[in-house]
Parts: C-alpha cells; structure tokens; sequence
C-alpha cells in the first residue's frame, strides 16, 4: 500500500503504543502494574459530573458552535482572570479535543514547510511529531539533568534563525515536571517580538506545580507578545477529565479564528456534554485540584526514595506534573540492555510493570514512570522492578 507522503515524517506515540500494551496484557489475565500512563488516577470530581448528568437530563445534546458554547469560553476566561490577572475574551478561544488538538490547530494554522520551530528536550513526543507533520522541521534544544532539566533562555534564542517561525515551550514539562522561569520565558519573548515569532506555550500541567514558585506565563506572553502567542491547556490533568477530550486555546483573535475555521472541517465541536461539564469543572470549587496535588507530591517523594534505593539509578526530583525521569544507564550496563527500549519491553513482559522508554522523548538512558497510581499499586511496581533488575543483572 501507498500512503500520503506527510506520514513517512511522523513516528507511532510511544506512550500509547505502552498502553495498547498494558491493555493487551490485562485482556490476557495478567496483573499489570501500569506506570506508563499519563493520565490521573482520581475520578472526576462529583460536581463536574453532576453537571454532565444535567445536560443529558436537558437534552444538551446537539452541535454547538465550533469552537465551544460562549459560556466555556467565558470559564476559560474568568479562570485565567482569576489564576493570573490577565484578562481574555471569549473570542480569544477555542475549545479543543484535548490539549493535543490545541497543538494540532495551532501547528495547522501557523507552520510551513521550510519552517523552523524551537523546542526543548526531553519532549512531549507529539509536539516534534506535529511540527513535522505540518511539513515544517523542529530545532531542538536539549536540557540537562544537572540542572533539573531547566529551560534556558539563551540556548533557545541561539537556536533561532531567520527561517525560525515559533518556539514552543512545555512548562512543567512532560516528562521532566521542568519549569521555565519567569524572567527566561519574558527573554524568550522579548527576542521572538523583536524577531516576529510566535511563541506557543503548552500549560496542560499548569495546575500541578509543587511548591509556591512564580509561573505567570500568560501574563507574560499577553504582555510581551500579545499578536503572536498561542496558550494550550485542558481540563485533563487538572481536573481528572482525560477522556472527556477537554482541551482549549488561547490567542490573538485573528489566529483564533484561523484555528476555528480549522476545527471547523476537522472535529467541528466538541462534546457538547463535555462543554457542560468543563463549565462546572473551571468556575466550580478548586479544592480536588489541591487534594490531588497533595496526593502526588506524597507520591513522588515515596517513589523518588523507593526507587534511588539502588544507587545505580538516578533521578531529578520534578517540580510538577506527575512522572518521575530516572537515568539508568548503568542498570542498562548491569542488565545488558542496549536501550531503555529494550528495557522497557523486557520489564513489561517478564515482570508486567509498563514504564516508557527514554528514546521517544528524544532521552536515551532515561525512562518515563508514572505516579498517577495509587500507592499500594506503585510500592508493587518498584517490587518488581527491583526484582527484574536483579535477575538480570550479570
């Protein structure tokens, strides 16, 4: 068979070739300790719920405008008024299918092929995927452990060139849980102003931030580059809401209406329920959102000290989102593991504990682990690896 020429650009997502793993394993029987998912363990909060049941109860059940009802627009806005002082209006959004069709629209509308689009690693796989998927070619800029995998505002700008047409920065990052600072972010935009290029922030982790550090990045890009920015985010970490497919973007009018006429031979509207639903979910008690921040940060610390128990394994403690990044070259070394890939596979089969492997977030010796999980469930998946790494161990 012959496809389209665009999809010999483009890789599988690593993380959902885990889970169709996990899946096919569990159908099978077998008890899998899941660490691969990026996804949160809590159910939705009730009110959210209670607001879904709501609309079907009152028939909310037909097409709305593509790109959402004015009421979840105005949550989006009312939201980030009230997060971080900055005001938006509605026809400055568009909800999406998930944060990732936020990238998607904004990839769509915004690049060419022969463009250059700045971003940072280790990456979110789907974000160097999209860029080369709208024919234009990503420039990455690598991180570094020893500093807690921090972006760095000059080695993105000496990134930049004239073809460079967008930076995207992913703050806290999957999957490092690495924050951007304020005052490097401000540099970034400062130069892309200066330059003429758009700088795309990807915030679906913005709600989980450990420790009280300044982290306006809207406020700065609405400031610095108010006619060339693109904020994605979504309703799906935050607030337990994956798959209701809860995604939104936020930008200059004009680029907003770009993404709406996109959207509009794509996808069209989201769930109209699920629109209901997010209403409830951005201006509704935050609390959830507190407890489960407090539950992760329990987590990571457990886990963090559960897992350096052998000193071969390394990890930088993350300052958001809910993954920890270990380093384990030396129990590649150990094991006789080419690749975390390698690893990875070997783990999931022998000892069914699904991680993902460090090469697809362009991190060799590295892998993924979740602690979206309870923690009876990440105390038995530290067991096994354990256990794993010592049999293989020669």
């Amino acid at each position: 068979m012959t496809f389209a020429s665009r999809m010999a650009r483009i890789a599988p997502s690593p993380t959902l070739k885990v889970t169709a793993e996990a899946d096919r394993l569990r159908r099978q029987g077998i008890d899998v300790v899941d660490l691969g998912a990026g996804e949160p363990d809590f159910p939705t909060p009730d009110h959210v719920k209670a607001a879904a049941h709501l609309a079907i109860d009152q028939n909310f059940t037909k097409y709305t405008p593509s790109a959402g009802i004015v009421e979840v627009r105005q949550a989006v806005c009312q939201r980030y008024a009230t997060d971080y002082g900055v005001t938006f209006t509605p026809d400055q959004v568009i909800m999406t299918a998930g944060g990732k069709q936020a990238l998607f629209n904004t990839a769509f509308v915004l690049f060419d092929p022969g463009d250059e689009v700045v971003t940072h690693a280790p990456y979110w796989p789907t974000i160097p995927e999209q860029v080369k998927l709208a024919g234009a070619t990503p420039v990455i800029v690598q991180t570094s452990p020893e500093d807690g995998f921090a972006i760095h505002a000059d080695a993105m700008i000496a990134a930049m060139t004239p073809r460079t047409r967008a930076v995207i920065v992913n703050s806290p990052s999957n999957p490092a849980g690495a924050l951007i600072s304020e005052a490097d972010l401000r540099a970034i935009a400062e130069e892309a102003a200066r330059r003429g290029i758009w700088v795309i922030a990807d915030l679906t982790y913005e709600k989980l931030i450990y420790d009280p550090v300044a982290h306006n990045l809207p406020a700065i890009l609405a400031e610095v580059v108010p006619d060339q920015f693109a904020i994605c985010s979504a309703a799906s970490k935050a607030y337990a809401m994956t798959g209701w497919r809860c995604g939104w973007t936020i930008g200059p009018k004009a680029f907003i209406a770009q993404c709406n006429a996109l959207q509009g031979h794509a996808t069209s509207n989201i769930n109209s329920i699920t629109q209901r639903a997010a209403v409830a979910a951005l201006t509704g008690p935050q609390e959830s959102v507190t407890v489960m921040l407090d539950e992760y940060r329990r987590r990571r610390d457990a886990v963090t000290a559960l897992l350096t128990a052998d000193p071969r394994i390394t990890c930088v403690k993350p300052q958001g989102a809910f993954y920890l990044f270990p380093y384990v070259a030396d129990v590649l070394e150990a094991t006789g593991f080419r690749t975390t890939s390698e690893f990875a596979e070997a783990l999931l089969a022998d000892a069914h504990v699904a991680v993902t492997a460090g090469e697809g977030f362009d991190a060799p010796g590295f892998f993924r682990l979740s602690y979206a999980t309870s923690m009876e469930r990440l105390e038995e998946g530290m067991r096994r690896l354990h256990a794993f790494i010592a049999r293989r161990s020669q």
